[in-house]
């Protein structure tokens, strides 16, 4: 399927990553490589009574060195974490908004579900002490786009300003956004991703009601699993992943280190269930075909695919079934790793993470591995990178996001 459309060319040049595994992109790259979980007991409530006892928390974050502390109280743990995320990625980049590009830069960051932290917090206040009783913070601090409002604030980056809010997919899609606007000239830079932060009651309490989780409570580095066959469900986690992406010529001008080159995006959608992948992998592999066809890449060529991974019995399994339907022969020489078996599920943020993971793969020759794959499913016989990071060249890379209500979104890039 030929190219459609403008297609001026994009370059990955800034990452940043704030993940239970650490804050900063480095932090998080050598826990990556060292095969480190970052999962762990829950702390930010009082978990005891409920089947769901772990997570992957951010630990030892500090807002205050992103936002000022006056400002901190309008922003919900979400937006906090997206602002840290894009401080590091533009440090990363070495990448400024200034009063001539302002108009040129878009911000690009989504949420899958926005402030529930804060939603809970001032419930509880209002329905103990009253209606005078809200902040008027409430409704901005907690609002899905408004990461993307803040860093457009903070750095006067005035261009197109968007956020995407599709479950577990929202973080691929505002970077397959932000680059459609680069290729089509509506920007010339964007500062993109997903962030996340609902480690509470409710959420934790309304996916343990779905049995989604791992309820692997006694062991929780252990508990993130994927496509082992003793996997019982995914871990919930936090952060961001934040990437500065520019029109190549323009990064080339400026001197801009480039991580890769982003060649492709696809999406798709299930039309199946609301939270079940359909048992044929239908809508994954559809959306692999897409973001290939966009890039005007055989299936041969690519070398690593960052899964989506969750180490949910069926989830692994329809994914293993899609590469296969994409790949075919091939599909045994594809190196596959879920980084969730690490950080956790980050939800919204998960595919701007997993998309800075996959440009510090590319770029860096290293493939992280697959932790806690201790005994093969016979219906998930694809190479996994099981425990151990492993040193590759890669050429071009995929990163799989599915969401609930069947809406997939898959990024490509290639090495520079």
């Amino acid at each position: 399927m030929p190219r459609r459309g403008p297609s001026r060319r994009v370059a990955v040049t800034g990452v940043g990553l704030v993940s239970p595994l650490g804050i900063g992109t480095q932090e998080n790259w050598e826990a990556l490589k060292a095969g480190k979980s970052g999962i762990g007991p829950i702390t930010r409530f009082d978990a005891s009574q409920y089947p769901v006892r772990i997570a992957g928390e951010v630990k030892g974050f500090d807002p205050s060195l992103y936002v000022s502390k006056k400002d901190i109280k309008k922003m919900d743990t979400f937006i906090l974490y997206g602002m840290g995320a894009s401080h590091y990625a533009l440090e990363d980049a070495g990448f400024r908004v200034t009063p001539e590009n302002a108009e040129r830069v878009a911000v690009v960051i989504g949420s899958g579900i926005g402030g529930l932290p804060l939603i809970e917090s001032q419930h509880r206040r209002v329905w103990e002490g009253g209606p005078d009783r809200f902040s008027p913070f409430f409704i901005p601090g907690l609002i899905a786009n408004m990461t993307a409002g803040q860093v457009s604030i903070k750095y006067g980056a005035k261009g197109p300003n968007l956020a995407t809010v599709t479950a577990c997919t929202t973080g691929a899609h505002a970077i397959g956004e932000a680059y459609r606007m680069i290729q089509y000239g509506d920007a010339d830079a964007a500062i993109t991703g997903g962030t996340e932060a609902v480690i509470t009651p409710l959420a934790v309490g309304g996916f343990a009601a779905m049995r989604a989780l791992s309820t692997r409570n006694d062991e929780p580095e252990r508990a993130s699993r994927p496509w082992d066959k003793g996997r019982d469900g995914f871990v919930i986690g936090e952060g961001a992943g934040i990437l500065v992406l520019e029109e190549w010529e323009a990064a080339k001008a400026r001197g801009a280190e480039m991580y890769a080159e982003m060649v492709g995006y696809g999406m798709s959608g299930d039309a199946y269930h609301i939270s079940a992948p359909s048992e044929d992998g239908d809508g994954p592999a559809r959306v692999m075909r897409n973001t290939l066809a966009d890039a005007e890449v055989n299936a041969d060529q690519v070398d690593y695919i960052n899964a989506h991974g969750t180490s949910t019995p069926m989830g692994d399994r329809v994914e293993t079934i899609a590469v296969k339907r994409v790949f075919g022969d091939h599909a045994k020489k594809v190196a596959i790793s879920s980084t969730k078996s690490m950080t956790g599920h980050l939800l919204g943020a998960a595919g701007g993470l997993e998309m800075g993971i996959l440009a510090l793969t590319v770029r860096h020759g290293v493939i992280p591995p697959t932790i806690n794959y201790e005994e093969p499913d016979p219906e998930c016989d694809l190479d996994y990178v099981p425990n151990t990071a492993r040193e590759a060249s890669v050429r071009y890379a995929l990163s799989n996001s599915f969401g609930f209500g069947g809406t997939n979104g898959c990024l490509l890039l290639k090495s520079v």
